[in-house]
């Protein structure tokens, strides 16, 4: 594993004797680099601080390893739960005092309960989850090989990404990646699909460009913002179409079409 990126959202680190939300924070971390979090205070230094009268000066610490994260609770009262919000409500608990719980998830999202309505939280990504090679699984361990991009099929990122290929794997032509709008009404034609918002699009879509695939798109210095999310959408599909990280079998994924799109495609067949 490369390293994990650790995310406290705005507003989530909760406030204390009515100071303002905490700002947001991300940190990255290496193998062997660790991260604690807690309220803090000058002679207790945290580097993910979360301002809850609740929470405790020195909460816990997030260590990365080689090939994942482990969690510590120095609370001596308070359990904390890492939870998976990709998964089907799947859930740790970390119970008072355990140091190194092995986090599983690839995305994760950290739990510390607090004396107001809302816990506090923060959200841990560990995008270079090692998948092995299903080519090489049986050979001999020192033979085999791991792929060069982790990708999770079930993953709502894969979703996304099977959306934007989606018109080149069924017209074979260079035409327009889909903008994040299309992506979202894309996603909701299925019945009881639940469709993630433009917003949640838009960081499934970075976390693809920066942490699963890795590559940069150049500065777009005359037309900006919106020249540089659209080399982004094409350096995405361009790379997994050119290395087969979707393919048309990928399709089945996605919601049926519906509409007229749907119509024009059984007319094909």
């Amino acid at each position: 594993m490369s390293g994990v990126v650790v995310h406290l959202p705005p507003g989530s680190g909760g406030a204390a004797g009515g100071e303002p939300g905490v700002a947001p924070v991300t940190l990255r971390l290496g193998p062997g680099e660790a991260a604690r979090f807690g309220r803090g205070s000058t002679t207790v230094p945290v580097e993910l601080r979360l301002a809850d009268a609740a929470i405790s000066r020195l909460a816990g610490e997030i260590r990365v390893t080689d090939d994942h994260w482990q969690l510590t609770n120095h609370s001596t009262t308070h359990s904390y739960l890492v939870e998976n919000p990709e998964g089907a409500g799947e859930y740790l608990r970390v119970p008072p005092r355990r140091v190194g719980t092995p986090i599983p998830f690839e995305f994760s999202r950290v739990v510390l309960p607090t004396r107001g309505e809302l816990p506090v939280s923060f959200q841990v990504f560990a995008p270079d989850h090692v998948y092995l090679d299903p080519d090489a699984m049986g050979a001999p361990w020192g033979n085999r090989t791991v792929t060069a991009y982790s990708l999770d099929e079930t993953a709502t990122y894969f979703l996304v990404l099977v959306a934007l290929c989606e018109p080149r794997l069924r017209d074979q032509s260079p035409v327009a990646v889909p903008t994040t709008p299309q992506i979202v009404e894309r996603l909701g034609q299925g019945a009881g699909c639940g469709t993630p918002t433009a917003r949640a699009v838009s960081s499934h879509i970075d976390y693809l460009a920066e942490e699963k695939l890795r590559i940069g798109v150049p500065e777009a210095r005359e037309h900006g913002r919106a020249e540089r999310r659209n080399g982004k959408r094409e350096e995405i599909v361009g790379l997994a179409l050119r290395f087969g990280l979707v393919r048309e079998e990928h399709l089945a994924l996605l919601p049926p079409l519906t509409g007229a799109r749907g119509r024009e495609r059984q007319a094909g067949r």
